[in-house]
């Protein structure tokens, strides 16, 4: 029996070698075993495939690179790239062992005496350089994936800038970004580390956060626009907490933190309100970093924020317009008496201890103690704009 008889053999035996490799994988791998019925189909190929390049490399053994690239490369040319992110590399490797050892122990009896120790041998040479093809793939894949997630959290990040909803099942996209998370959401925005980053430097500064998000269990897309850094977290309880532990990854300047959504579906709109807070954060000189854009509904709403205004008659106006005329006068006249509580009283002819009372009333009511200078300043807007609103 010449060689040419033994290769023919063995193409011959290819179908039933193929066949065997994936009762084998069914009857050792149990992850292969729960693969869906088209990925399955791809693995049966890829077997398929294997086999002839090995026919094809018996046929002509060489050690030239170019030659070795083709025929190993062959094997996972049908492969969709997708495969690479359900089949691990190990999975991969793991494929092509239970190929390999079905192949040799079906192999030899089909070659002659002579035949089989270089059989042997070449499947050996091949097997270590198919591994070496499926590194180069999943190195490729890799490659190819940071790429495109690079370009898709831009733009995931530009659309959220731009007020743009995530789309209709925004989990699913962003799955292949790495989200894992169904629960709440934040946006913290500021100024970059730096004014001058360069596409490799904004790919390090990302793959540095996603590594600060992952210590602390948070999911997480980030976007650099102009000098501004954009950071939306998921997988958090306390968005101020969560800022703070990011807050490293900013350059120096105010960090504001959008509002607690309930899921990513919202993220446009906590990073507006977020967004909304930086661009008035300068009227507030001593706010603390990071702030809450809620807590910067006055300066918001100076600034053109209507849904800021909107948010100061719904939580502070409104709720105290319904408690009382008596609340509302007294609050205005504290206020108009500069936070004199003698003033306020004579002016409404009670006790002291009566407008007291009153004014802590306002602060359980609305949340904004009209006798901190804070509160006192976010109540007076509040006022303002909630009475020219019923005036309207």
């Amino acid at each position: 029996m010449s060689r040419d008889e033994t290769i023919r053999r063995i193409e011959q035996a290819s179908g039933r070698l193929a066949t065997q490799s994936i009762a084998r994988m069914d009857d050792q791998l149990s992850w292969f075993r729960a693969l869906p019925a088209d990925q399955r189909s791809w693995v049966t190929l890829l077997v398929q495939s294997g086999i002839a390049s090995y026919v094809g490399w018996l046929r002509q053994p060489s050690t030239v690179p170019g030659d070795v690239l083709r025929l190993t490369n062959n094997v996972f040319a049908a492969a969709p790239r997708t495969m690479a992110r359900s089949v691990t590399l190990q999975q991969t490797v793991e494929l092509i062992r239970q190929t390999i050892n079905v192949v040799e122990e079906q192999v030899p009896p089909l070659a002659t005496e002579d035949d089989r120790t270089a059989v042997r041998e070449e499947l050996l040479r091949f097997s270590r350089e198919i591994a070496f093809a499926a590194a180069r793939v999943y190195a490729g894949a890799a490659e190819s994936r940071g790429a495109w997630d690079t370009r898709l959290e831009a733009l995931v990040i530009d659309g959220l800038l731009g007020g743009t909803p995530i789309g209709d099942d925004p989990l699913s996209q962003l799955t292949a970004l790495g989200w894992r998370s169904t629960g709440p959401v934040t946006a913290v925005v500021g100024t970059a580390p730096a004014t001058d980053l360069d596409d490799r430097t904004r790919d390090e500064l990302r793959a540095e956060i996603h590594r600060g998000a992952r210590r602390l269990s948070f999911d997480a897309l980030a976007g650099v626009q102009g000098d501004r850094l954009v950071i939306v977290l998921g997988n958090i309880d306390d968005p101020m907490r969560a800022a703070t532990d990011m807050l490293t990854h900013f350059g120096d300047g105010p960090v504001v933190v959008g509002p607690r959504a309930e899921d990513v579906s919202a993220s446009n709109i906590v990073t507006q309100a977020a967004l909304s807070g930086l661009r008035a954060v300068d009227g507030w000189p001593g706010a603390p970093r990071p702030v809450s854009s809620d807590s910067l509904l006055p300066e918001r709403t100076l600034a053109g924020d209507l849904d800021a205004r909107e948010q100061l008659i719904e939580t502070i106006y409104l709720p105290l317009a319904k408690a009382g005329d008596v609340l509302l006068e007294t609050v205005s006249t504290f206020l108009a008496n500069g936070g004199a509580l003698e003033s306020t009283a004579r002016a409404l002819f009670v006790h002291t201890n009566t407008v007291r009372y009153r004014l802590k009333r306002v602060g359980e009511i609305c949340g904004e103690s009209p006798t901190n200078p804070r509160g006192a300043f976010t109540l007076q807007i509040a006022l303002t704009v909630g009475r020219l609103d019923a005036s309207s």
